[in-house]
């Protein structure tokens, strides 16, 4: 149970919820119960095995607080609000902003100081933790995301930012293999690959940044956004723009370093990925399983957010960050403020 930004996360499973006069009611079990007085929040958020009454799904829509209920892992199922109110607007001013070059660009911008700077934090992490020849190349390789970041701080036009985006990234994965510290000779990473991932490293990173980007996509859908609708990626059928948007700011430090783990401490293995006659590299069962079950007890860690100062589980993160970025669609916020990992 956690009360972020006008919003009350529950995820205690087997919590359930009810009204008392003007106080929602969070039942944690037979014997324990806190209420929250109504006007303090703007949306509840119900993660996995939580359930609330009828009348206090009444008594939220009656007052304009929409009720989102997700699966333990993230997955949105469903939200109950009341009559329309201030969704349709917010996705009205998502899609102006969309066709706005200046506003697009200067959303565009931010996420990319947020992905470029924390890209650039992972490589000097581990050139401060690893010893070797490694140094010099990450520290190399961080100086140069750290001048890029400096250069996305002047207003730039969104081609010349996604130019920027592609020789940052391409500095990045350049020094990547030098992060693989165990399990080299099984596990060697020369270069991004997808669609099929044709190496071990690519078919880790192309599994786990589907996870995140399911998570994203469902902390946008719990605040009224259109997933489909970004800024920095360029809008296609089928494709989750303004999820893949968001995104950019968890990959490095969040899946890269999850994944860089499982490879250094030797939780998985190279017996676990096999590779079809076309080349294309997939995970067993029994690795699928090592991965998803660390990516949801990584979740379960906690940071301070560095916008909000609040400690949160890093679980949570998408949902800020959405809700952050439908603050300033709304014009609540000058900016929409990146998480930035320190």
């Amino acid at each position: 149970m956690k009360h972020q930004l006008n919003t009350l996360f529950i995820s205690t499973q087997g919590a359930w919820l009810s009204q008392e006069g003007e106080n929602i009611v969070v039942h944690l079990d037979r014997e324990t119960s806190k209420p929250f007085p109504i006007h303090l929040f703007e949306s509840v958020v119900c993660f996995g095995r939580v359930s609330a009454t009828a009348p206090l799904m009444g008594f939220c829509a009656q007052r304009n607080v929409p009720i989102s209920f997700f699966s333990e892992h993230g997955r949105f199922l469903a939200r109950v609000d009341g009559p329309i109110r201030g969704n349709v607007l917010l996705r009205r001013q998502q899609y102006r902003l969309a066709d706005d070059a200046e506003a697009t660009s200067g959303i565009a911008r931010s996420v990319l100081i947020g992905k470029i700077a924390n890209s650039r934090s992972v490589l000097m992490r581990a050139a401060r933790e690893n010893d070797g020849e490694a140094n010099p190349i990450l520290t190399s390789a961080a100086k140069y995301l750290g001048g890029t970041v400096q250069d996305l701080k002047k207003p730039l036009s969104l081609e010349t930012l996604r130019g920027k985006e592609g020789d940052a990234a391409r500095c990045y994965f350049d020094a990547f293999d030098h992060l693989i510290l165990a399990q080299k000779e099984h596990f060697r990473f020369t270069g991004r690959n997808r669609r099929p991932p044709m190496d071990k490293v690519n078919a880790l990173l192309s599994f786990v940044y589907t996870l995140l980007t399911h998570d994203v996509m469902s902390a946008l859908e719990g605040v009224g956004l259109d997933p489909a609708v970004g800024y920095l990626h360029r809008e296609r059928p089928g494709r989750p723009s303004l999820a893949l948007d968001l995104m950019e700011e968890f990959r490095s430090w969040l899946a890269d370093r999850l994944i860089l783990s499982l490879i250094n401490l030797k939780q998985i293995r190279p017996e676990g990925f096999t590779q079809s006659e076309s080349g294309a590299v997939t995970m067993d069962e029994t690795t699928r399983k090592i991965v998803l079950e660390t990516w949801q007890a990584r979740k379960q860690n906690e940071l301070t957010h560095p916008y909000t100062e609040e400690k949160i589980a890093i679980g949570l993160l998408p949902h800020v960050q959405a809700r952050l970025m439908a603050r300033f669609i709304r014009g609540e916020l000058e900016s929409y403020p990146p998480f930035v990992w320190k």
